[in-house]
Parts: structure tokens; C-alpha cells; sequence
């Protein structure tokens, strides 16, 4: 098996995972995949046993810690601008390394690199509205583990999400986006009952619930948890104050 600096070739990756051109036949709004497509797939996840060492890698802890601290700057509105400079850019075209990967809401105003004042190839982040997990972002995050070497993921909501308050209003929403509110109905079900700031709980039982669906549908994500190879956290980016805090870990 060829490698590329250190680790498996992206050709090889897509060997290994089954899904070859055919990948890209998933409907990206409704994060759905055929169901000839999802059967080739998933009897055959065999990434982590390829993973390759990272030449420096990042422990979760260490990777989780980066995240807050940049995070604390950008609170504090003392901003490092890390990983920017040219020297670097011309660094990162050549391989990149990220340190984290992050699946975050698609909204406008929450951006990891900005909110965790992070800079080019620090972050793998795959975005999609109220922070689904569907099959295409568990290929994007098993890559970012399993052949990039992140070790830490977060699944990153926020205050206000849009996803999650129409999945609470029970009505029927039009088009493809039907297909993300039902994705994030389960999650907020039981938190119905709750007569007290419905709306942040239901966020967060969101933001538990897609962490959970990462492990039970993806067996490399999975394998990698087992062997201490990966961790996977909730966070919850609060809009007014502009702080992400740790909710399921």
C-alpha cells in the first residue's frame, strides 16, 4: 500500500472504504447515499487498520485544550491569527495535518477557524445544517481520523439553531430540508417535556445525539474510539457570548 508523507494515499482510502466514484453519487443536501451504495460499504470499513502514525500527532487532550484556549482569545478578542503566514500557506499546499476534526452546524456566524482562532490545515471541519450526521459526513470524518490522523472530534451546535427549533415545532418543512429536520427529531423528542429554556436543551440533546450516531454508524470511528485513537466530544458555541463549552465528552 502506498502512503503520501506518512499516510495512506487518498486513492487507497477510497479503496479501502469501498465507495470509489461511486461516493460521489450521494445526494448531499439530504445526506442520503443509495442503498446499493450503503450495502457495498458497510460490511468492508476496514480504514483503521491502516491508520498511519502521524509524525507529530496531537493527543485528544492536548487537541482539545488548543481548541479552548483559542477559543479564550477569541472571547477575549485577543486573537492570534495562528498558521496564517505565507511561509505556512506554501507549507500546508504541499500536506496538511489537522489537529481536530469538527462537524459543525452550517450557520453563518459560527465558523471554527474564527471561533477557535485557529489557522490553514489546523481544522478538518465539515459544516451541514443542525450538525447532522448522515453518510457523507461519517466518509469525511473517517478520513480525517483514519487517514489524516486527527485523534479528537467535535460535534459543534450552537444557541439559536435554526435545524433544531424547526425539528421542535412539529410542522412540515418543504423541500430537502425536511430531510435534516427528521434527522434531528429523535434528538429532541424527550426534551419536550421540559418547560424551562426548551430550546438550549434541545440543542444540546442534538449536539449528544449526532456524537452518539458518529460511533453506532461508523465502525472505523468506532474501532479508533476502542484502541484510545480518537475521542469524540459535544460542544455548544453560545452566540451572545461568543464561548464554546463542553457538553458531552
Amino acid at each position: 500500500m502506498s502512503r503520501i508523507n506518512g499516510f495512506v494515499g487518498r486513492r487507497h482510502f477510497l479503496k479501502l472504504a469501498g465507495v470509489g466514484s461511486v461516493g460521489m453519487m450521494a445526494t448531499v443536501a439530504g445526506c442520503d447515499i443509495s442503498a446499493n451504495v450503503k450495502q457495498a460499504i458497510a460490511p468492508k470499513t476496514t480504514l483503521a487498520d491502516a491508520i498511519a502514525a502521524n509524525r507529530n500527532p496531537v493527543n485528544p487532550e492536548q487537541a482539545l485544550k488548543r481548541l479552548l484556549d483559542g477559543n479564550q482569545r477569541f472571547v477575549q478578542q485577543k486573537r492570534q491569527y495562528p498558521d496564517q503566514s505565507l511561509e505556512h500557506i506554501r507549507q500546508v499546499a504541499q500536506a496538511q495535518y489537522p489537529f481536530a476534526a469538527i462537524l459543525g452546524c452550517a450557520d453563518s456566524r459560527v465558523p471554527a477557524e474564527i471561533i477557535f482562532d485557529q489557522g490553514l490545515g489546523d481544522l478538518f471541519v465539515v459544516r451541514v445544517a443542525g450538525n447532522v450526521v448522515c453518510d457523507t459526513v461519517i466518509g469525511s470524518l473517517e478520513y480525517a481520523t483514519a487517514v489524516l490522523g486527527s485523534q479528537l472530534i467535535v460535534v459543534l451546535g450552537h444557541k439559536r439553531c435554526g435545524a433544531v427549533t424547526k425539528a421542535l415545532q412539529d410542522k412540515p418543512v418543504s423541500g430537502r430540508m425536511g430531510l435534516i429536520v427528521e434527522r434531528i427529531k429523535p434528538a429532541v423528542e424527550t426534551t419536550k417535556l421540559t418547560t424551562k429554556n426548551l430550546q438550549d436543551h434541545a440543542v444540546i440533546a442534538n449536539i449528544k445525539y449526532q456524537a452518539n450516531k458518529l460511533q453506532e454508524n461508523s465502525t472505523t470511528l468506532s474501532r479508533l474510539v476502542r484502541q484510545n485513537k480518537l475521542k469524540i466530544v459535544g460542544a455548544r458555541y453560545d452566540l451572545d457570548t461568543r464561548k464554546v463549552s463542553i457538553v458531552y465528552s
